[in-house]
C-alpha cells in the first residue's frame, strides 16, 4: 500500500470544511460529514468493544463489522461510490438470527448493562442508531444506497441481541424495566 496519509495535521479544515474522497469541501456540520462521523464513531465504540475478552465468533462478527463500517465510511465520503452491498446486510441477518436463536424469548423491556462487555455493546447500539439517523437525514438532501440504512438498522438489532447473548455467556440476568407502578419502594 502507498502512503496515503503522509500528513494528518493539513490545517486545511480549519476554515470548518472538511475533503471528500471525491475533492470536493463540505462545511464541518453538512449532514454527509455528520453521517461520516457518526459511522467512525460507531466504528470506534465496536473497536472499544473489541479490546474486551469476547468468544471467539462475536470478536471474529465484530472485525467484519468493522471493515464493512470502514466501507461505509468510504461509501460516505465519495457522493455517488457504492461500498456497502445487500450481501453485507443479508450476513447481518444470519448472525442477528444465530445469536437470537439461543436466548430466550424477551417479555419485557430491559436495560442496558448487565456486563461491562453488554453495557458496551448497548453503547455500539445507541450510537448505531445516532449514525442511522444521521443517514437518514443526510438522504433527504443526498442520494444514499438502501443498503447503508438496512445496514445500521440490522446493526443496531445485533448490537441488542450480543448484549444479551453476552449477559447470558457471563450467566449475568439482564435487568428488566418495571414501570413507576410497580415498583417497590423502601
Amino acid at each position: 500500500m502507498a502512503n496515503r496519509l503522509s500528513v494528518i495535521a493539513t490545517r486545511t479544515g480549519d476554515d470548518g470544511t472538511t475533503g471528500l474522497g471525491d475533492g470536493s469541501r463540505l462545511p464541518k456540520d453538512a449532514p454527509r460529514v455528520a453521517a461520516l462521523g457518526d459511522v467512525d464513531e460507531l466504528n470506534s465504540v465496536v473497536g472499544l468493544l473489541l479490546t474486551e475478552s469476547l468468544p471467539e465468533g462475536v470478536a471474529k462478527d465484530l472485525l467484519t463489522i468493522q471493515h464493512d463500517l470502514f466501507d461505509m465510511g468510504a461509501e460516505l465520503c465519495i457522493p455517488g461510490h457504492v461500498a456497502v452491498t445487500a450481501d453485507q446486510v443479508a450476513h447481518l441477518d444470519a448472525r442477528l438470527a444465530h445469536y437470537n436463536a439461543a436466548l430466550p424469548p424477551l417479555r419485557e423491556f430491559i436495560l442496558p448493562g448487565g456486563s461491562r462487555v453488554a453495557a458496551l455493546a448497548h453503547m455500539a447500539r445507541t450510537v448505531c442508531r445516532r449514525a442511522e439517523r444521521a443517514v437518514v437525514a443526510l438522504a433527504t438532501v443526498d442520494s444514499v444506497n438502501a443498503p447503508v440504512r438496512q445496514y445500521l438498522n440490522r446493526l443496531s438489532d445485533l448490537m441488542f441481541v450480543l448484549a444479551r447473548h453476552l449477559n447470558k455467556i457471563l450467566e449475568i440476568g439482564d435487568t428488566f424495566w418495571t414501570s413507576p407502578n410497580s415498583r417497590q419502594t423502601t
